[in-house]
């Protein structure tokens, strides 16, 4: 059986995790294979909301394994938190299983996160905060914590090989006490993944934050700390890339981003505020006002070629109704010559923005592509055109329900 990938392909905030919620009633298991609790995935079911964080998202297919991969660093209280929370309305978190090789988010990475970000000042990268960046820097730099450290009954010792003086720090302690308590949810990863794929089991690959983040690929250095884009997924499961089938971009109609860094297609109008208000674009975990812009597609094709994309998505399509004229960021220009998304964090980057007709009529009950005003199908066909490759769903609002194919 080939594993397959749903990722974000912009900054993130695309609207994966209602997307990987749907996608989920087709799978045995769904497996998230980077990032941390900095990623936050909304699922609207009826009138129900779900914000995750480091759980994947498919809790509400019962049947569903859910697999936090060796590529993730995990905060141990946030995520018996967040069981708890599930458990409360009625979720088996029993089927939640973390790889033993994931490594753990200790407070002095919460404390070093923020330290660095004050250092940092005018410059601040604008992360979470919540130790995701330090976490990862002690995983390359051998220094880490994993849970295959925290189960062994030698963790005194790995932790005085590892140069580190947890039982000295009463905070590090009672994390690390979490981690003890989530022992039932551990297990070796790669036997787990491995004898999925090889029992012909259907496994679904669940991305964090967005590819234009990626630590390597991203418009660095104002992304995240870990590998976002599709081979992400290879390295931070512990599977070849032999064993990957399609690989699903999820965009949203427009771009946003939070905190710093280069968003070239930004709004810094009404239009901005616009597109803020009608989204409700309002970071999940954060809660901080998303910066808004039109689509940009020479983001988009880079996003393409970066992670070998399938199919495409295409989310909040409903959040354009009402504009009299749609932008599309079609070009960028350096100095008077034409440039990729490398130069998207040049000072003097100019963009070529072209503008089709917007609409004025609700679309949030379309169920099919088809049925949609003449001049939103006529903008989805321009972002199929640039993406250049099928657009096979669009959302059409908030709720699970509200998709046209």
């Amino acid at each position: 059986m080939k594993a397959d990938i749903i990722l974000g392909c912009q900054w993130g905030d695309e609207g994966k995790g209602r997307i990987v919620d749907l996608y989920a009633a087709d799978y045995d298991v769904v497996a998230r294979f980077g990032g941390g609790d900095n990623a936050g995935h909304s699922i609207v079911v009826d009138s129900q909301e779900l914000a995750l964080r480091i759980v994947p998202s498919a809790v509400m297919h019962p049947d569903v394994e859910l697999f936090i991969g060796g590529g993730t660093v995990v905060n141990p209280q946030t995520l018996l938190d967040e069981l708890g929370r599930l458990a409360a309305i009625g979720i088996d978190t029993s089927r939640v299983k973390i790889s033993d090789r994931a490594h753990v988010v200790l407070p002095h990475h919460v404390t070093r996160d923020a330290a660095a970000e004050r250092e940092r000042g005018s410059g601040a990268i604008g992360t979470t905060g919540r130790g995701i960046g330090p976490a990862y820097v002690d995983r390359v730099a051998r220094s880490g914590i994993r849970f295959a450290d925290i189960s062994n009954a030698t963790l005194r010792q790995a932790q005085g090989d590892k140069g580190q003086s947890f039982d000295g720090a009463q905070d590090d302690k009672g994390v690390l006490d979490a981690a003890r308590r989530l022992a039932p949810h551990v297990v070796d990863g790669v036997e787990y993944i491995h004898e999925r794929l090889g029992g012909g089991k259907r496994i679904l690959l669940e991305g964090a934050q967005g590819a234009l983040l990626d630590v390597g690929y991203g418009t660095y250095p104002y992304v995240t700390s870990s590998h976002t884009i599709a081979g992400g997924a290879c390295t931070g499961l512990g599977i070849g890339p032999g064993t990957i089938g399609r690989v699903i971009g999820v965009f949203k109609a427009y771009c946003t981003r939070v905190g710093a860094g280069p968003l070239p297609s930004e709004l810094h109008d009404e239009r901005g505020e616009q597109l803020r208000r009608q989204g409700g674009e309002f970071g999940t975990v954060t809660g901080r006002p998303r910066r808004c812009g039109w689509f940009d597609a020479v983001a988009a094709r880079y996003a393409v070629a970066l992670n070998g994309l399938t199919n495409a998505i295409v989310t909040k399509l409903d959040v354009l109704t009402g504009f009299e004229r749609v932008g599309l960021v079609t070009s960028y220009r350096v100095g008077g010559r034409s440039v990729g998304f490398s130069g998207a964090g040049e000072p003097d980057l100019q963009i070529g923005v072209e503008e089709l007709p917007g609409w004025s009529e609700p679309i949030a009950d379309c169920r099919r592509i088809a049925d949609l005003p003449a001049t939103a199908r006529a903008y989805l066909q321009r972002l199929q055109e640039v993406l250049n490759v099928p657009i096979e769903m669009v959302s059409v609002g908030r709720e699970r329900s509200q998709l046209a194919r």
